[in-house]
């Protein structure tokens, strides 16, 4: 039951297939406090930009609104047209404000997930409608963590906006007592240090939450140890079909191999232990290729199938050694094996001709010439000793 309840514990962190499936359907890391920030310090950039130019729109409007005009007095239909274009002018003056608030709260998402474009979340979801999904969300941890936070936020801008406002009580109190023309400066820089200050405060909570909702989100996406071999069957194939569809493709190549051994010039073995069968033309090919080989039981087919068809067999114990060991199905001999290969051919090409003119019977080859690195009884004592 143990190891039963650890498979179901998400104790795997996602995997990159995890995560690209949860970012296809919309789950990514949000962070409410950046983009918060991210606005309001657009915001305080474009006032500090375009303060000056906003300012004197302003006065203007102000001034062509309660200017008294003879034609408005006497006729109440043009009141309307005259609000729409100053109402219109108002517009204008703080279109590009706007503009760059919307940018910003558009874009700023990307600095935490990059470019994220999907439909998914827009997909009615009925599971959503349950209310008892829906109060355990309000009980959950998660909410919990949420509501601390908000109470951390409100407590730390709170006490940032109250140490500014205790900090700025005289200059404040002074503003009354001053004229206009330098109350308004003087205001304007208590507002800026304001801002600041509490910029400086929303700063250090994005500090807190942008890391907070990474590994949230970590913790969302993390999998099972049933989910991640589950996974990898589906990525990499269940093993129990990998290793039938490879007992299938070493069947085909095994019935490929017995189908090319009547082709075969000579089956060379070592006698019981090794089989390698060889097939040389002069027409086509650079050097003797081998068609099949195999050990012990394949060993004894090849040889069986090879009588059957009067392939010639020839019992050259190294030499079947080395050609098993360092040849593949298809392939040709190594050269350091061209010499004691010529030497089977040449016997083979003899015994051949005998069968079909007569004369004397050719002399098997003695012992060949089989480089010692080459043969495995004598370079791997593994070999040796099975």
């Amino acid at each position: 039951m143990a190891a039963e309840d650890s498979d179901l514990e998400k104790t795997e962190q996602p995997s990159q297939r995890r995560l690209d499936q949860a970012r296809e359907e919309g789950q990514v890391a949000r962070s409410r406090e950046l983009s918060t920030f991210a606005v309001l310090m657009a915001g305080g950039a474009g006032l500090w930009l375009m303060g000056a130019t906003l300012s004197q729109s302003l006065i203007k409007l102000i001034r062509d609104g309660l200017t008294l005009n003879a034609d408005l007095v006497f006729k109440p239909e043009l009141l309307l047209p005259h609000l729409h274009t100053l109402s219109l002018a108002v517009l204008l003056a703080f279109l590009p404000f706007l503009l760059l608030l919307l940018g910003v709260a558009t874009f700023s998402p990307l600095l935490l997930n990059g470019w994220l474009f999907t439909f998914k979340p827009l997909v009615p979801d009925l599971s959503k409608l349950n209310p008892a999904a829906g109060i355990g969300r309000m009980f959950s941890t998660y909410s919990l963590v949420e509501l601390l936070k908000a109470v951390a936020k409100s407590l730390v801008v709170g006490l940032i906006g109250a140490w500014v406002i205790w900090h700025n009580r005289e200059a404040v109190l002074m503003l009354v007592s001053e004229p206009v023309t330098l109350s308004i400066p003087h205001l304007g820089s208590v507002m800026w240090a304001s801002f600041a200050a509490i910029m400086g405060g929303m700063l250090l909570i994005v500090a807190v939450d942008v890391p907070f909702q990474l590994w949230e989100h970590n913790k969302k996406l993390k999998m099972t140890k049933e989910e991640v071999r589950q996974e990898a069957k589906e990525t990499e194939g269940d093993p129990q079909v990998k290793g039938k569809i490879r007992r299938m493709q070493r069947e085909m190549a095994r019935r490929r191999m017995m189908a090319e051994i009547p082709t075969a010039d000579v089956v060379v073995t070592n006698p019981t232990h090794f089989s390698v069968a060889l097939k040389y033309s002069e027409s086509g090919m650079r050097a003797p290729l081998v068609v099949a080989k195999g050990t012990h039981l394949m060993a004894a087919k090849i040889k069986e199938i090879a009588k059957a068809n009067n392939v010639p067999i020839l019992e050259a114990p190294p030499l079947a050694r080395a050609l098993y060991k360092h040849t593949d199905l298809g392939q040709t001999i190594p050269e350091a094996l061209y010499t004691a290969v010529a030497e089977v051919l040449a016997y083979i090409y003899q015994l051949k001709r005998y069968r079909t003119v007569g004369g004397a019977y050719p002399q098997e080859p003695g012992e060949l010439l089989v480089p010692k690195e080459l043969d495995p009884y004598t370079a791997d004592p593994e070999w040796a000793a099975e």
